[in-house]
């Protein structure tokens, strides 16, 4: 008994002492965080740098949540960037007297093309200025060199690395997957480029695919080699030789097709900054980094201005109910573009979209509430990276579309996917089932056996049904007919000049273009910039991390390049209903 007694003790007391460390751990983490993310005004000296190196994912919107992608191995935020901070801090420098220019530090940038398509906007409205953009690399990937060609000067490491060679977009299938697992998809379409399905039915890409793919990846490229050649004063033929011939081999190769100006070490980079902001010594030179950059106030006289334009975000897969970290909730989303529609010194809404689609129902209830939107007020949509399948569904209804040249959009077209697992279930497992029902279909839809014709005929039948309520939507939004909708539809995917050319998109700009075309169209000249969905309570996102959705940021940790298979594993068991959603994963390399 007395033995028993001191086991209890002990443990009561390890428990205690558990609790009371881990107690004083977390108000730890909080007050490291919290101090690490003062949002406290700095001031900087004449002649500092802006230090730009882009090392986390970038997104469109960043929060001030200091709990944001906090690693719980290293007990560090590493907080993503927001391109709506960017964009604003070099339109700050521009006219700021302490900053004589911009150090580009790039690697590879966690983004996609259109992303560094506004950065790189941003960045040639700044050299109006009269300031210098330097570029330092050790190895140079192909969309940093997009970002970097507009530098006055790119320096490349002398041992690095950097490529230029064309872009290229892969898909994976599942079909072989499937039939090792003993699992059958069964397909709903409409859209003879729907080609979101064909992992699930093929082992390689259709023609019709095929045709899709290489017409705006082509288009792309096109835009990023025209872009190049006239920073660096080349032609499109020369880089399109240079990418052909695999001419950029080492950092001496870029030098030599004036690719890059020299292969230098940063002390030697150093030593010119020094020169062209006066700073005696290398080591004293003031470079100011974004996040500190971001605390630098903007003077501002008098009352906040009552006028407001509201920049309301969308960025992930879209889906039924409240956002997620990575996912637009159609109950989120909605209600933060009525919030906006109802403010009356909301004079004018921009609707940041960046969404491949997802569901079709989240879809068509966002749609309605920017239908109501654009009723009431100039509703402008600013397209991302894609915009594209139901992400183009929640766009139509604005009344300018804002793209860039290489927004992937499109993909008018729906798709929907069961599985029957009755020979998984039987021979792998070894699970058999039976049961009874009172009418035909009341056990459908049932994954566990093979589906009925008839079955087949009702859901091919809501997947019809969705397609023409999408194509309407389009007809009635862009003020064309469904006729010719469904022509430039069929699930295909365009770039946004290919867009442009047959009237999905009405102009070519960024976010900034957006709340430029917002601002005239609601006939003001002062105002300032609000944003929706509100942003939640940091220490529930804290808490959220600590319940649950951790878990994601170990997984990326751990699965690398591999992460993004894995998400379009994901992607499929979330699936519900009939999906308005482009292609799994179109990626740009």
């Amino acid at each position: 008994m007395k033995s028993f007694l001191k086991y209890v003790f002990a443990s009561f007391v390890g428990v205690l002492l558990f609790s009371v460390i881990s107690i004083f751990l977390l108000f730890g983490i909080i007050s490291i965080i919290s101090s690490a993310s003062s949002d406290k005004t700095v001031t900087i000296q004449p002649h500092s740098v802006l230090y730009l190196k882009f090392n986390t994912e970038i997104i469109d919107r960043a929060t001030d949540n200091p709990f944001e992608n906090f690693d719980f191995k290293t007990f560090e935020s590493n907080p993503r960037l927001g391109l709506n901070r960017i964009l604003k801090n070099i339109e700050k420098a521009k006219t700021d007297s302490n900053i004589d220019g911009i150090l580009l530090d790039l690697l590879y940038i966690p983004a996609g093309i259109a992303t560094i398509e506004e950065i790189r906007d941003a960045l040639i409205d700044f050299k109006k200025s009269g300031k210098f953009i330097y570029t330092y690399s050790d190895i140079m990937t192909q969309g940093a060199y997009y970002l970097a060609s507009v530098s006055d000067k790119i320096y490349l490491n002398p041992e690095g690395e950097m490529e230029l060679k064309g872009l290229r977009s892969k898909v994976m299938f599942f079909k072989g997957t499937f039939e090792k697992l003993g699992i059958e998809p069964i397909i709903f379409r409409h859209g003879k480029y729907k080609s979101a399905v064909e992992p699930f039915m093929r082992t390689d890409m259709s023609t019709e695919s095929k045709e899709q793919s290489m017409v705006f990846v082509q288009s792309i490229w096109n835009h990023i080699v025209a872009g190049i050649a006239e920073q660096r004063n080349l032609t499109a033929n020369e880089i399109n030789q240079i990418a052909n011939s695999y001419a950029v081999r080492s950092p001496h190769n870029a030098v030599e097709l004036k690719l890059a100006d020299a292969v230098k070490y940063r002390d030697e980079l150093a030593d010119e900054i020094a020169q062209l902001t006066n700073t005696d010594k290398p080591e004293d030179i003031r470079f100011v980094n974004l996040s500190k950059y971001n605390n630098v106030a903007v003077e501002k006289k008098g009352k906040p201005e009552k006028n407001k334009i509201a920049i309301v975000y969308a960025q992930g897969a879209i889906e039924y109910g409240k956002n997620g970290t990575d996912n637009i909730g159609s109950e989120t989303t909605a209600k933060a573009i009525r919030t906006a529609r109802r403010d009356s010194t909301v004079k004018a809404i921009v609707f940041r979209v960046n969404s491949p689609g997802g569901s079709s129902l989240a879809s068509d209830i966002i749609w309605r509430e920017a239908v109501l939107a654009q009723k009431a007020k100039p509703f402008i949509v600013s397209m991302g990276d894609l915009a594209a399948s139901g992400g183009y569904y929640i766009s139509c209804p604005a009344d300018t579309i804002v793209a860039s040249e290489v927004t992937i959009t499109g993909s008018i077209g729906v798709f929907g996917v069961l599985f029957n697992t009755q020979e998984f279930m039987n021979k792998k497992l070894g699970l058999t089932f039976d049961g009874v029902k009172t009418n035909k279909f009341a056990d459908m839809p049932d994954l566990t056996r093979q589906f009925s014709e008839a079955e087949k005929e009702i859901i091919q039948e809501s997947v019809e049904d969705v397609y023409d309520t999408f194509i309407s939507h389009v007809a009635d939004g862009r003020n064309i007919s469904k006729q010719y909708v469904d022509e430039i539809g069929q699930g295909r995917v365009w770039s946004g000049a290919n867009a442009k050319e047959i009237g999905l998109v009405d102009v070519f700009g960024g976010l900034n273009r957006a709340v430029e075309i917002a601002v005239e169209k609601a006939g003001i000249e002062k105002y300032r910039i609000v944003e929706y969905p509100e942003i939640p309570d940091p220490m529930e996102e804290f808490i959220k991390q600590l319940t649950g959705e951790v878990k994601i940021r170990f997984i990326k940790n751990e699965l690398g390049e591999a992460y993004s298979a894995y998400k379009q594993i994901e992607s499929i068991t979330k699936m519900e209903g009939v999906q308005a959603r482009m292609p799994f994963n179109v990626e740009l390399y």
